[in-house]
């Protein structure tokens, strides 16, 4: 349904339901190739909302789940994904990497590539939300472009403005 959406160093892959139910149960079929430590439990939380998104309003993709894999070695290393359609123009992102694929500006990537897909679906608007103690991901979501726009007791609040298609 969806393409895969290659990047200089990834791929993601938008995965279906049956592929969703296969990583967040850790059961990988023979032609599955995961790095050691995925899905991490980020992975399965994402993917978690996602078959319960499609349960309730059907099919997601392109505003799903993708699985992030190196293109190097074709590892499974995380995911990022749309936390359900756009509304009025806006839609919300959540992403993750497994340990082992942590430090190499990977997620940063990630989130470049589904925020021009959303670009081209008309979104004006990308938010995403990190814990406050979270630098890394707060690092990852500025050097992807987006900027801080409010924060409470617990979490902080970005948004990246998208160019008109």
């Amino acid at each position: 349904m969806t393409d895969d959406l290659l990047t200089e160093h990834l791929m993601l892959h938008a995965v279906d339901v049956d592929e969703a139910r296969r990583i967040r149960g850790r059961t990988p079929r023979a032609d599955d190739s995961w790095a050691h430590d995925y899905p991490f439990e980020g992975d399965v939380a994402g993917l978690g909302a996602f078959l319960h998104a499609s349960e309730r309003f059907g099919e997601q993709r392109p505003f799903g789940y993708y699985r992030i894999s190196r293109r190097a070695d074709g590892l499974a290393i995380g995911g990022i994904g749309f936390k359900g359609a756009p509304v009025d123009g806006i839609v919300e992102i959540g992403y993750g990497l497994a340990p082992s694929g942590r430090g190499h500006g990977y997620a940063a990537e990630a989130l470049r590539a589904v925020c021009s897909l959303a670009a081209g679906l008309g979104v004006r608007l990308v938010r995403a939300d990190t814990e406050l103690d979270n630098l890394a991901s707060q690092r990852t979501l500025g050097h992807a472009g987006f900027r801080v726009v409010s924060e409470d007791e617990t979490l902080r609040y970005c948004e990246l403005p998208l160019p008109e298609a």
